[in-house]
């Protein structure tokens, strides 16, 4: 929590400076809405978990992984329980702390509309879902890779720009934009962003989220459906 705070700190000096040099505003961001843009990224980050432990391809490197498909349950599903019960937790820990901070000692930009705080919470658990999936495909590659610690690598490099943790997928050329948004990447940092700031329509956000987490979700089921149809493991 306190090295999300301090790095919000100096993303919030950055893009504020940043804004100053435009004039205060750019693609629909003024000074409370980035500083909002921040604070709200800083929780998400933690709490959707973006960079994730690689446990899981870890298992199946060492050959651990046999008995966790020798357990009478789904692999995909009990994982994603256990990570919607991690989220919830992180709720409190990781995502509320950083956004009460920026609240209370920055400007801020609340939702106009109540209704938008309940949409922001459901777009964030849609975003941690889909979160899940990423990673969940990521380490399932180990099956195959044996070693995916390069595309770990990769994944971690690029998403923070891809989602929009670095700066909003607002500020980027509208080429670009509209590449980012046909692929899951802005669900999940900035589109729960979107919902609260009320950018965008939020229904339209809400099912293009869940378009992608269903699609991830689906993908990560028949991917592991083919990688236990024959399990080579370190020894046999």
């Amino acid at each position: 929590m306190t090295a999300n705070v301090v790095f919000g700190l100096l993303r919030a000096a950055v893009l504020v400076a940043a804004l100053k040099a435009a004039n205060g505003e750019i693609a629909e961001y003024g000074i409370a809405a980035t500083n909002t843009y921040v604070w709200i990224g800083q929780g998400l980050l933690g709490f959707i978990l973006l960079w994730g432990t690689n446990e899981l391809a870890e298992r199946v490197r060492s050959g651990d992984v046999v008995v966790d498909l020798y357990r009478p349950w789904h692999l995909q599903t009990a994982l994603l329980a256990q990570d919607l019960g991690r989220g919830g937790y992180a709720f409190l820990t990781r995502l509320a702390p950083p956004m009460v901070f920026g609240m209370l000692l920055f400007p801020f930009q609340f939702p106009a509309s109540p209704v938008q705080w309940p949409l922001f919470l459901v777009s964030a658990v849609l975003a941690l879902v889909i979160s899940f999936a990423c990673r969940f495909l990521i380490d399932v590659s180990a099956f195959w890779l044996i070693d995916n610690r390069g595309l770990f690598g990769f994944w971690n490099v690029s998403s923070g720009l891809l989602c929009g943790l670095t700066v909003p997928v607002a500020f980027f050329p509208g080429w670009a934009r509209d590449v980012l948004w046909m692929t899951p990447f802005p669900a999940l940092m900035q589109a729960p962003i979107d919902v609260f700031l009320g950018h965008g329509d939020p229904v339209r956000t809400l099912l293009y989220q869940v378009f992608w987490a269903v699609a991830l979700l689906a993908a990560g089921h028949l991917v592991l459906q083919r990688a236990v149809r024959k399990v080579v493991v370190q020894g046999g």
